[in-house]
Formats: C-alpha cells, sequence, structure tokens
C-alpha cells in the first residue's frame, strides 16, 4: 500500500502517470484549497477533513474520478446534485463516478470536468454532513 503521492505516482504506469496527472490538475483547478493526500490507494482529496474527490485506476483500462462526501454514507434527504453534462454515473444520490479511458478523452473533456469538480464542492460545502 502507498502512503505518499510520490510513492503512488511511481508506481504508476507511463500511460497511467499521465491520466491520474492530468486529473489531478483538474481537480486542483477546481477546488485550489483541497488538500491532497493518499487514501484507499489512490489520490484523494479533502476539504476541512471531509474526503469529497477520490481518483483511481479502472481494472479494465482507464481512470475513474469519484465524487462523494466522505468515508462513511451521510444521509442524502433533501441533497441533490445536477449534472448535465452527464458525465458521471450515480449509484447515489451522493456518489458520482466518472471513468475516462484516455488521455485524449480528459483533455476534450476537461473544462466540463473543471465545472463538474467545482459545482460537486460547492454543493457539499453547503449541505450539512451526518454526524
Amino acid at each position: 500500500m502507498t502512503d505518499t503521492i510520490e510513492t503512488y505516482l511511481e508506481s504508476l504506469t507511463p500511460e497511467d502517470l499521465a491520466r491520474v496527472n492530468r486529473l489531478r490538475g483538474i481537480v486542483r483547478t477546481a477546488g485550489p484549497d483541497l488538500v491532497e493526500d493518499i487514501k484507499w490507494n489512490a489520490p484523494n482529496f479533502s476539504r476541512d477533513g471531509t474526503d469529497c474527490v477520490t481518483l483511481g485506476i479502472e481494472r479494465k483500462g482507464g481512470v475513474r474520478m469519484v465524487l462523494h462526501r466522505g468515508a462513511t454514507a451521510q444521509s442524502t434527504a433533501g441533497f441533490s446534485f445536477d449534472d448535465p453534462d452527464g458525465l458521471a454515473k450515480w449509484p447515489a444520490p451522493d456518489r458520482g463516478v466518472v471513468v475516462l479511458r484516455s488521455l485524449e478523452e480528459i483533455e476534450e473533456r476537461e473544462d466540463a470536468l473543471v465545472r463538474l469538480v467545482t459545482r460537486w464542492i460547492d454543493a457539499i460545502g453547503t449541505f450539512p454532513h451526518s454526524p
């Protein structure tokens, strides 16, 4: 298990490294105040101790970005989030998963991804978390 960003990045193939670094840049653009660490053996971003975006490598190729409200399930009563570009699959109202197969796909969708992550960070920052 990796415990630092550097160790994690060193473990990646050049192709995965390029994709993950591009996604890391997108998240940092959307949330420059987010703190990055390694959690769940992947780059994770949090604000005020609450995890909100986690990146990872897809087993079938590509990378993923998971939008969430922390490590534990939160009440979704009254919570809603709109994904007008349809970038994510939403297995729960407060958990979106974006899968991107190539660096080119990430580059093509970069502006929409920045908007999505920015809106996500804003939405969860104004919604109270469960105790």
